[in-house]
């Protein structure tokens, strides 16, 4: 398939102010040059998705059913290319990149569901003077913007509740990351969503034009998946307008390891919980809380299979661990480890940036004290810092001393202990003898300042539809 390199506003295939270049982090080639967005373009998008709102919220929730249907099922049968093009872009393996391609149709396919599924009520009020209904409509124009670590999954997960709710939108992806969310937006071209319902843009001033976006009073709805520092930014411009937001932010996930725990089971979930893409999702394990009587015990078994995996270019055979979104992002990484070996971290693996082409960091194992600057930090990448305590009730207390509440992790064999440790938890999910739950059916989201609404599940296409209550004379 050719690839599209192009802004796609009112259902064309449109050219910019001027264009952008793509990365193999892998390498550093540019794999295209796609187009960006001045303030013309993004007006346009703007105006097209308003116009197209009126026809398309009234469309049958059948036949946006059926789109989303035919969606699911392309991006299935070209899920191969779809996810080398992941793999390219973004950096990491393949084996990654096909998962997440499987994860990001199946919104697809939920969505198509949800879509005629959209519950209502219609009952009596308790004075029996009226009775009540409650209905829901879509919210309006939506702009959606997603990060670079997922870029089809967090795509879909936005553009098929929007779909199923009768909402247009506007989508804004990451810049290292473009390509992805282009095949998916000509996927729903293809599959006929009618001119204006979804809209591509790519910003050169992207802060400035976003927040103008945000103040146009034809936006209603604004789904972010990024940084808490920018999701903080973003609520702040939202209160001008009132503008509905749905967030997800950033995470500092604790795994926690108690002392009955089956150590092979909670290292084989912590290779998951960790590695899933390279380490760089929100949802990845990032603070490993582990019981002294068994911290030896993980600690070195952890250590062995971190050090076993094979470093390369994602689309390399046998690859386990491909290489950051970009030279940027694996700094960071570097420097956050140097700067806990600084403050008295034990290595036992990796810990030293290699020379050469590639934004390539190792998996890296390290031992810290509660008081170590790496344990308030999310590390996006293939870091694995551990921390022991020695009660139920120290580990709960060190889980919970962050900011985020995302996920949590919690490995017991104990049922009735891991659920009351797991309700103790201050985090918006968490799994249990798991090292992932994510899931189209179930509700995707956080506490505190890992973000507000939910996605997926039941709840995902509400973040796109406004209650409406009228009371009905009797």
């Amino acid at each position: 398939m050719e690839m599209k390199t192009d802004l796609y506003i009112n259902g064309e295939w449109v050219k910019g102010n001027g264009t952008l270049a793509v990365h193999n982090p892998s390498t550093g080639a540019v794999i295209a040059e796609i187009q960006t967005a001045g303030e013309a373009e993004c007006e346009a998008a703007v105006a097209a998705a308003h116009a197209a709102f009126p026809s398309w919220s009234k469309t049958s929730p059948r036949v946006r059913s059926e789109m989303l249907r035919k969606a699911f099922e392309i991006m299935t049968a070209e899920s191969d290319h779809i996810a080398r093009l992941i793999s390219m872009e973004n950096g990491k393996v393949l084996s990654d990149a096909k998962g997440e391609v499987a994860y990001a149709a199946e919104f697809f396919r939920w969505f198509a569901e949800e879509a005629v599924r959209t519950p209502g009520d219609f009952r009596h009020s308790p004075s029996g003077d009226k009775r009540i209904l409650v209905t829901h409509q879509p919210i309006g124009v939506s702009l959606l913007i997603t990060p670079w670590n997922f870029p089809a999954a967090m795509a879909t997960r936005k553009i098929g509740p929007a779909i199923a709710a009768g909402c247009t939108m506007i989508l804004k992806a990451a810049g290292e990351t473009p390509l992805t969310a282009l095949w998916i937006i000509d996927i729903l071209h293809r599959v006929g969503v009618p001119k204006g319902v979804v809209n591509f843009i790519m910003p050169t001033e992207t802060g400035p034009m976003i927040n103008k976006l945000m103040h146009d009073p034809r936006v209603r709805n604004l789904s972010f998946t990024g940084s808490t520092e920018v999701g903080r930014m973003l609520i702040k411009q939202s209160a001008d307008l009132v503008l509905r937001t749905s967030m997800e932010l950033g995470g500092n996930a604790p795994f926690v390891v108690l002392d009955d725990a089956n150590i092979d089971e909670a290292v084989a979930g912590a290779m998951i919980a960790k590695m899933r893409n390279g380490g760089a999702a929100c949802t990845a394990a990032n603070r490993f809380i582990v019981a002294k009587k068994v911290a030896d015990e993980f600690t070195t078994k952890l250590a062995a299979a971190m050090g076993a995996l094979k470093v390369a270019d994602g689309l390399t055979e046998g690859a386990q661990l491909g290489a950051s979104v970009s030279m940027k992002e694996r700094n960071k990484i570097a420097e956050l480890v140097d700067a806990a070996v600084a403050a008295g971290a034990k290595v036992h693996v990796g810990a030293t940036t290699p020379a050469g082409e590639g934004a390539f960091y190792p998996a890296t194992v390290i031992t810290v004290d509660k008081k170590n600057p790496i344990l308030a930090q999310e590390v996006f990448g293939p870091v694995a810092p551990i921390v022991t305590f020695d009660t139920d009730e120290e580990a709960i207390a060190l889980a919970n001393d962050t900011e985020y509440g995302l996920i949590s992790y919690i490995y017991s064999s104990d049922l009735k202990r891991a659920i009351r440790t797991a309700e103790a938890l201050e985090a918006g999910m968490v799994a249990i003898n798991r090292g992932v739950i994510s899931d189209p059916a179930a509700p995707f989201g956080g506490v505190k300042q890992s973000g507000l609404g939910r996605e997926g599940g039941f709840a995902g296409i509400h973040e796109f539809l406004e209650t409406k209550y009228i009371g009905v004379e009797i």
